[in-house]
């Protein structure tokens, strides 16, 4: 039999824990990373995805249990919130970066000086750094920094710009081009591909698909873990555990489904074997001694006989009943249906526009435009951060009147903001999504639970201690729990699990009334079948769109 040699692990956690203002975010998980692997840690916000990088990275500590990383080449961290300095060149910040290669390159030069002497113990020093040199590219540096830089769109930047005069996106993308120069040997990525456009993500994941060394990368982009990804860590919220996926994006998705039809499989077989149960319990009791004739007048031996008989029905009755019994103390529940927006019920269909506006404006946050949706329509609005996309679904929600225009509305709006607030700090999960619905809030339990988007343990957990992935799923949950003619969806897909990423795009596509999304969702948007709006930059700097609104409640 051949024997596949055995790959070393570079990175392992063991039974680690960490909390963060008395919120437990991991829970004594267990996983580990091989050398030479690309993996995806995936999971929606707040789960404990970047908590989880910043250990591997050793720039947090667990709580319990240890992290060990085994990487002579180096460990590079992109994290989200890192600032540079504003009054750093672009120069100065790839010098940084490049630091220990050039320390290792002085210093190889320094012992070729010192070698000449014959010191056996700079020879073998030479040796150590040289080898550990041409395994970090070091030669092929400053190569590398104008391939990144070209890469990722800075390639025209001067490099005597300081950072402080840069955009937001261009910081992170010089962070990411420094760090992609200086060559780690483990590379841990936050989200890299934000603040990046199509063609910079595209070289992105071609670099990172062909580099040496060991990736992880925490990323709510599909696309990228589907081209990157060699297998996913998932971060589950909830139960604060970590699951390990094979085969990539694709394995992910079909591990899931299997769960899926195997939850299935065991409530099925639970209702059957109740129902079993049950059959065997009600028909033994009606069974009684055989109606045979007396034989030889001997009434004592037939009365020991069929007593015999009855005894043995009754333990079998009794045997059967304590099986129902323990079944039914621990049932298995149906699965959770797949999502679905609920259409408002009519006697007579929508038809023609059921969405419009003309030459709408808001100062410093849209610039004039003008659409219409007709019933059953589609509309994805796309552009870049600041554009005004945020600030458009708000119009046409009724949330901020325009300084300038008309909007028009038919049928019942669904709105779910980029950041919304579903319920009140104090609220529990179920008063906050049975909040407008009649009757008390524990007459909605079992239509919270049948969606699947919350455990039972949860439900009676306050509104202000949930992550921000669990406040988007509290907002679905109310959304598709209300019957509407038009949706209107600011980055419905941020913030959520892939796996629930792809049920809310199912769900928009079985759904008959008009849609409206703003999105910078790739994989949404290259499966969109409709009509497409894109909102140009405005000329005037303004705030990302999720900073454009005051989340309200919903």
């Amino acid at each position: 039999m051949l024997r596949r040699p055995l790959v070393p692990t570079q990175i392992t956690a063991r039974a680690v824990s960490r909390s963060f203002r008395g919120r437990v975010v991991l829970d004594s998980v267990t996983c580990s990373v091989a050398a030479g692997e690309r993996i995806g840690i995936v999971g929606e916000n707040g789960s404990g995805k970047s908590t989880l990088l910043r250990l591997f990275a050793g720039e947090d500590r667990p709580d319990e249990g240890e992290v060990v990383v085994s990487a002579e080449g180096g460990v590079g961290h992109l994290a989200q919130e890192e600032r540079l300095d504003p009054h750093a060149t672009v120069q100065s910040v790839v010098d940084r970066a490049l630091g220990e290669l050039r320390l290792i390159e002085r210093r190889l030069r320094d012992l070729e000086a010192a070698m000449s002497d014959a010191d056996e113990t700079a020879m073998a020093e030479y040796g150590d750094l040289l080898t550990g040199f041409e395994l970090r590219g070091g030669y092929d540096a400053d190569a590398r920094v104008e391939r990144a830089l070209h890469g990722l769109g800075l390639g025209l930047v001067a490099r005597d710009r300081t950072a402080g005069s840069l955009s937001g996106g261009e910081r992170v993308r010089l962070r990411l081009a420094a760090l992609l120069a200086a060559s780690p040997e483990v590379l841990l990525l936050d989200e890299p591909t934000n603040h990046l456009d199509d063609s910079a993500v595209n070289w992105l994941e071609d670099h990172l698909r062909t580099r040496r060394g060991t990736t992880v990368t925490v990323s709510h982009d599909r696309t990228f873990l589907e081209r990157v990804a060699t297998g996913l860590l998932e971060v589950d919220p909830d139960r604060r555990r970590i699951v390990r996926h094979g085969n990539g994006y694709a394995g992910y998705l079909a591990e899931h489904a299997a769960a899926r039809r195997r939850w299935s499989q065991a409530h099925e077989q639970w209702q059957a074997d109740v129902a079993g149960l049950r059959e065997t319990a009600a028909t033994t009791a009606r069974r009684v001694a055989p109606g045979r004739a007396m034989k030889d007048g001997n009434k004592m031996a037939y009365d020991r006989a069929g007593g015999r008989v009855q005894q043995s029905l009754a333990g079998r009755v009794r045997n059967a009943e304590e099986r129902l019994r323990r079944l039914l103390a621990d049932p298995v529940p149906a699965p959770p249906q797949p999502l679905r927006f609920a259409p408002v019920l009519r006697a007579a269909e929508l038809s023609g526009n059921v969405l419009g506006a003309t030459d709408i404006a808001v100062p410093n946050r849209l610039d004039p435009l003008h659409l219409g949706v007709e019933a059953g329509g589609r509309l994805l609005i796309t552009g870049p951060n600041g554009a005004g996309k945020s600030t458009l679904l708000q119009v046409l929600a009724g949330r901020l009147r325009p300084a300038s225009g008309t909007v028009v509305r038919r049928g019942r709006l669904g709105h779910l903001p980029q950041d919304p607030v579903p319920g009140r700090p104090h609220e529990t999960v179920l008063a906050a999504y049975a909040r407008g619905l009649p009757g008390d809030a524990a007459d909605h339990a079992e239509e919270l639970l049948e969606l699947g988007l919350f455990e039972r343990e949860l439900l009676a957990v306050p509104v202000g201690r949930l992550s921000t992935g669990q406040l988007q799923r509290l907002a679905l949950a109310r959304l598709v729990s209300r019957p509407s003619d038009v949706l209107l969806l600011d980055e419905p897909t941020n913030h959520l699990s892939p796996v629930l990423m792809e049920e809310v795009e199912a769900a928009l596509a079985r759904y008959p009334g008009a849609v409206v999304v703003a999105s910078h969702d790739r994989r949404l948007r290259e499966r969109w079948q409709g009509d497409r709006l894109r909102i140009p930059a405005r000329a005037a700097a303004v705030p990302p769109d999720s900073a454009e609104v005051r989340p309200q409640p919903v």
